[in-house]
């Protein structure tokens, strides 16, 4: 027999999609949201010759301001406002949370609550800031020296141009970190991972335009495309059972006395996803190596000198970049699910609940079994990730593909899609419950007329 929650589950319809306003309001705020980050994307900074940005972005088409530009929906490409997007906000994030596992006043700042967040925020708020000024300030350096056949990228270059940059960049990402707080707190879903994930959507539908094209052209053979769409549709369907995979920890609760009242003994799961995360090793990844290399790639357009060398040596799909990215990925793998899920924490929990795991003492030995699952379970989510987001990027520099078909692409889409479904389904069933308590209500009012 399915318990109360799930027989709400099943009866979600339309119907009840209809009569949730609430959930609404929020869709509609978030399609909003959405759609003015994407308008934002094709403001372009002042000063800029769009027609030599046109022509940079296709020299540097493989490179990393490629990288660069999928994160942020193309605005690099066009040297939008929105041109840094909402990576120097990602990097500041990466910067305090690594602080707050070393830091003894963050760590307790942490254990606050919602008013040591909430000093937290604010502390990453300012790391943004200062990241955006310097990445800014390099930005514009570089786009000073910048040129094409068709004349020099920048109309009027000096001091007010570079002002006016990093002021135009620092104020764009800056918005958009605020917008993304927004559509977690007044939309639905996470915020920061829906801006990342509407630019990367924005992007597939040129890239099997191209695709498609290089098909008809002869470039690319029939076979091989169709090889492609379906190699696409399985990473899809793989990532999937990969994020929904769990293992379920049997625990058990004992009779016990509640006042006067004889509680029933019971057995109950503790889930322990496969890919604890989500999508937060590979976008921390990405973070911390696009980070230096977005002044890089301005600064050593000519590959010379020692930064040319570096840049050469960590460019996408080299060997040296994808090494860097597979370690990152498991660094940030390990290191954000000790930050969420704490063993000893968990496991004192379940003691002061009556709860334990069938053959192992509550307390240490509890904490020591889930250490010893959780840390199997986080190799093999790393090693999933890496593979879901290494593999594609070298077929990508063998055979030339688009970046938005990239596995680190397609897994953000497909999380950040579970995700959102998720809580919608969270917020259908919070409105089917509490329809059902007020007619329980309603009921309950008219029950002393009756008597």
């Amino acid at each position: 027999m399915s318990s109360p929650a799930e027989q709400l589950y099943n009866n979600i319809s339309w119907k009840s999609f209809a009569q949730a306003d609430e959930l609404k309001k929020r869709l509609w705020f978030t399609l909003g949201a959405l759609i003015v980050f994407r308008l934002g994307t094709y403001v372009p900074l002042p000063g800029i010759n769009t027609l030599v940005m046109s022509e940079l972005t296709a020299q540097h088409s493989g490179g990393i301001l490629a990288i660069l530009d999928r994160f942020s929906g193309g605005a690099l490409g066009r040297m939008s406002v929105f041109a840094l997007g909402i990576m120097p906000y990602i990097s500041a994030s990466i910067i305090v949370q690594l602080m707050t596992s070393v830091s003894p006043t963050l760590e307790a700042l942490k254990k606050e609550g919602e008013q040591g967040r909430k000093v937290i925020n604010q502390y990453t708020r300012y790391g943004t800031v200062l990241i955006c000024l310097l990445q800014s300030f390099g930005v514009s350096s570089g786009l000073e020296s910048m040129a094409t056949s068709s004349g020099s990228l920048v109309f009027a270059d000096g001091f007010l141009f570079r002002l006016t940059t990093v002021i135009t960049l620092t104020g764009g990402t800056l918005f958009l970190m605020w917008l993304g707080e927004q559509i977690t707190s007044r939309g639905v879903g996470n915020g920061i991972s829906l801006l990342i994930f509407s630019g990367i959507v924005a992007n597939i539908p040129s890239a099997l335009a191209v695709m498609f094209e290089r098909g008809k052209t002869g470039e690319y053979d029939s076979l091989f495309v169709m090889t492609v769409l379906v190699a696409v549709v399985a990473i899809i369907l793989f990532i999937i059972y990969m994020e929904r995979a769990q293992r379920k920890i049997p625990v058990q609760y004992p009779k016990r006395q509640v006042k006067t009242k004889m509680m029933a003994g019971h057995s109950s799961h503790m889930p322990l996803k496969i890919n604890t995360p989500g999508v937060i090793p590979p976008i921390f990844a990405s973070s911390i190596l696009t980070l230096p290399m977005t002044i890089l790639s301005f600064s050593s357009t000519q590959g010379e000198g020692f930064l040319g060398s570096v840049a050469a040596y960590l460019g996408p799909q080299k060997p040296l970049y994808l090494l860097l990215y597979v370690a990152l990925i498991v660094f940030f793998a390990f290191f954000y699910t000790a930050i969420v899920f704490n063993p000893e924490e968990t496991a004192e929990n379940l003691r002061k609940n009556s709860g334990f795991v069938p053959g192992y003492r509550p307390g240490e030995a509890t904490a020591k079994y889930f250490d010893h699952v959780l840390t199997r379970l986080t190799a093999i989510g790393a090693i999933y990730l890496s593979f879901i987001c290494v593999l594609p990027e070298a077929m990508i520099a063998k055979y030339s593909l688009p970046f938005a078909l990239g596995g680190t692409s397609l897994l953000i889409v497909v999380s950040v899609c579970i995700d959102t479904v998720s809580q919608i389904h969270s917020h259908l069933i919070a409105h089917q419950y509490s329809g059902v308590l007020e007619r329980m209500g309603m009921k309950g009012k008219k029950a002393p007329k009756m008597r």
